[in-house]
Parts: C-alpha cells; structure tokens; sequence
C-alpha cells in the first residue's frame, strides 16, 4: 500500500518544500492541493519526477459546488463561476495523472435543501463530465456533521450515494475520509469499497472539545478501524495523511519533522493492518 501525504498537512510549506520533505520522509505520493501549484504545471510534474513521487488524491482550488463557510477558503459566490472552477480543475489535474480527484457539495448556507441538491446535481453532472473526458477519477466526499454549516450537507455515504444517484452519475465514487467517517460503521465503509476513489486518513483527539485532526494513532482510532475494513474488502488504494491543525499544533511544524512523524505514523498503520 503506498502512502502519501496531503499538502494541507504541511500549510505553511510551498508545493517545492512539500515534494522535497515528502519525498526525503520516504513517501511514496503526495495528495496535491491545487492552490499551492505554481503556474508551470510541466515544471511542476518535473519536479515530482526527479523526486519519485506519485500523486494521491488532489484538491481543487475551488473545491466545493456551493460556497464555503471556512475562512480564508470561501472562493466565489457564485455557484456558476464554481461549477466552472471545478471543471478546470479536472482538465489541469489530469496533468498529475492522480489517483482522484475530489469534490464537496458545500454548505446549504440559508437556501432550502431541495434547491442546494439542484444545484448540486446540475453541477456534479457538468463535473462529472470533465473529469470523464479529461480521464480522471472523480470523489465525492460527505463531511461530518459537526462542520455542516462550513463545507458540506453531505454527511454520510449514504447521502453521498443518494445524491450521486439522483445525479446518475454511476461512474463517480466516494473520496473517503477517515475523520469525516468517524460516525459511520467500519463495515458501511466495507460495502462500498469498490467505489472508493481515495482515503485520507486522520483520527479525532483524545481530548474532548478539540476540532483539529491528529495523526493516526495519536487519537480515537478512526483510521485503523476504517481501512482494516476497506483492505478486508479488497481495496488497495493509497493512504493518504491529511491532518487539519492549528498554529500551536501539528501546523507549528517545520515541513520536514512534520513529513517524517505523518511517515511514522502511516507506516504504523499500514503495517498493523
């Protein structure tokens, strides 16, 4: 199984100090986020080369269809001009020939459900389509509940297979999150295994009250339970450490000590599984 790690882990560090560090930490891929990519993608798969690095999981500029309540990453208002961010973003990421590439439907922020699904399914299907034609694999990922109110209204695989439907869009699947999947059964993660596009892994704090992720190992558990299900199922994705923090946390990390604990960490988990 390979690992990588999610840029966002490392959120200080640029895209060159990311696949240096990576790559020295013994990673086998790195999860691209596509706002920390200069211009010259040519340059940029060039330099992921010379440092033997594949790509996971990648994440859009403008990663979810309706916008988001998280500072710093709410992007245009506009759900037109997203939906149209999001099909770049599948022509440019096929460049880094990626495992996935994932979406969010984003918050309902004040309009009725049945008018954000709408908008959702109009916009997954325009997607969809980009991705297919560009030749990359396409996830959609459910949030937890807690942050339903700044990123998503999907929730849980069965809301994100419900929508998808809804969408008949059979061809993309879930981009499953080890955190975000925290309240769902190991074996409900097992069933749908063959549609899983990607796996970030983290686990949630020991410590109650905390919103930030820890790396698997540190916390409840969630990563080692969610793919010992997925690997007893046949799936032999990637894993790939993403670790939301703060500045006094894991985020306070230089890039290379930050590469070599998540290298730590996920080896640890691929080996107990």
């Amino acid at each position: 199984m390979r690992l990588a790690l999610s840029e966002i882990s490392t959120v200080g560090a640029s895209f060159a100090e990311d696949v240096a560090a990576y790559a020295a930490a013994g990673f086998d891929a790195i999860g691209i986020w596509e706002s920390k990519l200069p211009d010259d993608d040519g340059a940029n798969v060039a330099l992921l080369e010379r440092h033997g690095l594949a790509v996971a999981n990648c994440v859009p500029a403008v990663p979810a269809v309706l916008p988001l309540g998280i500072p710093g990453l709410e992007g245009p208002p506009d759900p037109e001009v997203r939906i149209g961010s999001l099909c770049a973003s599948m022509r440019r990421l096929a460049a880094y020939r990626p495992e996935s590439v994932l979406c969010l439907s984003g918050p309902l922020a004040g309009r009725a459900e049945a008018e954000a699904r709408s908008i959702v399914v109009d916009g997954l299907q325009r997607i969809g389509a980009a991705a297919r034609e560009a030749g990359v694999r396409l996830g959609l990922e459910p949030i937890h509940g807690s942050q339903g109110a700044t990123t998503a209204f999907v929730h849980t695989i069965a809301d994100a297979l419900a929508l998808l439907e809804e969408a008949g869009l059979e061809d993309v699947g879930i981009m499953a999150d080890t955190y975000n999947l925290a309240g769902e059964e190991p074996a409900a993660l097992a069933a749908v295994a063959g549609r899983v596009t990607g796996l970030h892994v983290a686990d949630w704090p020991l410590e109650q009250g905390r919103s930030d992720r820890v790396l698997p190992g540190e916390g409840r558990g969630e990563a080692a339970a969610r793919l010992a299900a997925l690997r007893a199922a046949g799936w032999d994705g990637t894993l790939d450490v993403e670790i939301f923090s703060t500045p006094d946390r894991f985020w306070s990390l230089p890039v290379d000590e930050a590469a070599r604990r998540a290298h730590a960490a996920a080896a640890a988990l691929r080996d107990a599984v």
